[in-house]
């Protein structure tokens, strides 16, 4: 059910961001501005991280459980890590659909932004306009600079991940998972990295949004 509720919301955003000009006019119509669906994408975006970062978490716990494994059932031991690793492998997906969707929107912001500034005849309020836009771009390009870098992050513990669970999947016994102990440090490293640039990354959501406000 969690894995069809994701499916779906990445399916969501894509047709969304595949037709954007006419849905951001159609929300415009109906009194949402550009401004405020960047601010919601934002936070939709943070929260997707924050799942993330508790999804690879997850992921990391259980790998260390089929490490310290002690009898019982394989095929039940490698089950679960597959599991954890498809839910960390579609949460991985959100994150870079939310992310995708932050851009499209702060593109059109941006955008409509600069073209706006030229009908000013005020040359003050023009200057004013000018400053605030480059402030917003400065303040959303480190934004989206931390989304990018820990979207990034995902991709070598997704890669350890899948490597251990197809390795299992093969080989079935005690030996090949006290084979997987020496990649368990290397697993650990990444994940705490992964964790690391998450937080930074909605820290940044966070002062973002509070400037949108």
């Amino acid at each position: 059910m969690k894995r069809f509720a994701l499916a779906l919301s990445i399916l969501t955003l894509f047709l969304a961001y595949g037709c954007s000009k006419t849905y951001y006019s159609a929300m415009e119509s109906m009194g949402y501005d550009k401004r405020e669906i960047l601010s919601d994408r934002v936070e939709k975006a943070r929260e997707s991280q924050k799942d993330a970062k508790e999804q690879f978490a997850s992921a990391l716990d259980q790998f260390k459980s089929v490490v310290d494994f002690d009898g019982g059932k394989l095929q039940a031991v490698y089950e679960k890590l597959n599991d954890e690793y498809e839910d960390c492998k579609d949460q991985a997906d959100d994150v870079k659909a939310r992310i995708d969707s932050v851009e499209d929107v702060a593109n059109a912001l941006f955008d409509e932004w600069s073209g706006e500034i030229k009908q000013y005849t005020n040359a003050k309020l023009r200057r004013s306009s000018e400053q605030k836009l480059a402030a917003t771009k400065k303040k959303y390009n480190g934004l989206i600079k931390a989304m990018r870098n820990a979207e990034k992050k995902m991709h070598p513990v997704l890669g350890a991940f899948h490597d251990q669970v197809l390795y299992l999947k093969h080989n079935l016994n005690a030996k090949a998972i006290a084979s997987l102990q020496g990649e368990l440090t290397s697993i650990r490293t990444n994940v705490d990295s992964l964790i690391k640039e998450m937080d930074k990354s909605i820290a940044e959501a966070d002062s973002f949004i509070k400037t949108l406000e």
